[in-house]
């Protein structure tokens, strides 16, 4: 049975994927694929605790980590009767499916310009992330009275959305007014910043993703560029497969929903066969 609601959208048959959305975001960026996907897999996208619609978070006397918001994810999983499935993140949503691939929980996973990448450190990559998303926030709280005017020209969606993909334009106009509003309504965004200060804002022991494994990034990724946040997962994942996406931004999913998907149902698609035929290896050996 199909749901639909701010919380969750699930629905479709077959093997369970499940899209994770970036920080700030929702499910609602997975909005350009879904059509896609929902007539081959039983599609399970929920909103993140913390981000509007979601779960919101307990009081907390620390930062709230990748590794504590994977915990908080597992167990929503665990609520929604999904065990094992194919992972598809996006920005910090690839962060989490890499955090889930390491505990056992993907079957394959799809990175889409995935955080999680940066080297301890790296101050200059985190301070620019925080500049980007602290000038968003700024922008958005100050426009938010004129934000139905400028997110129904075409022109001002393209550039008010310029961050984070390349064609904001093609966002459409009351879709890109729920986006922009959703960004501010983001508890969890100091914790970010906070994680990002402290020099340890990767995902560890990226060793431990056994898993077949895409990674996809686009050309044009002003928030998480490749050339500083890419070289640590490629060396790092086993037998991860990278490609790149020319002129495509951050969240490309508006940018380029037939790739998007395409790249999504071949991988996962490739990686479900290998998988039945290995496990139909297993038991002829029996």
């Amino acid at each position: 049975m199909a749901e639909i609601s701010p919380a969750l959208y699930r629905a479709g048959e077959g093997e369970p994927l499940v899209l994770i959305h970036g920080f700030t975001a929702t499910w609602r960026c997975w909005l350009p694929v879904l059509a896609e996907l929902v007539p081959r897999f039983e599609v399970i996208a929920p909103t993140l605790h913390g981000h509007d619609g979601g779960t919101e978070l307990p009081p907390r006397d620390t930062p709230y980590t990748i590794a504590q918001a994977a915990d908080y994810f597992e167990e929503h999983l665990d609520e929604l009767g999904v065990g094992t499935a194919h992972l598809v993140g996006n920005s910090l949503g690839g962060a989490l499916a890499l955090e889930l691939a390491k505990r056992g929980r993907a079957r394959s996973l799809v990175g889409i310009s995935p955080a999680g990448g940066l080297r301890p450190g790296d101050e200059r990559s985190a301070k620019q992330i925080i500049r980007v998303f602290s000038r968003m926030q700024r922008t958005t709280r100050a426009s938010l009275n004129h934000l139905p005017r400028i997110m129904a020209r075409p022109g001002l969606r393209r550039l008010a959305f310029r961050d984070v993909m390349t064609r904001g334009h093609q966002v459409p106009a009351a879709e890109a007014l729920m986006l922009a509003r959703s960004s501010v309504r983001c508890d969890i965004v100091e914790d970010v910043y906070t994680v990002l200060r402290s020099g340890d804002a990767g995902v560890h022991d990226l060793d431990q993703v056994r898993v077949p494994t895409l990674v996809l990034w686009g050309s044009k990724d002003r928030i998480l560029p490749m050339e500083r946040h890419a070289p640590r997962l490629r060396e790092e994942i086993p037998g991860v497969e990278f490609r790149v996406a020319p002129g495509i931004g951050h969240t490309p999913m508006w940018d380029d929903p037939g790739l998007i998907a395409k790249a999504i149902i071949d991988f996962v698609t490739a990686a479900a066969r290998s998988g039945s035929a290995v496990h139909a290896s297993a038991g002829a050996g029996r």
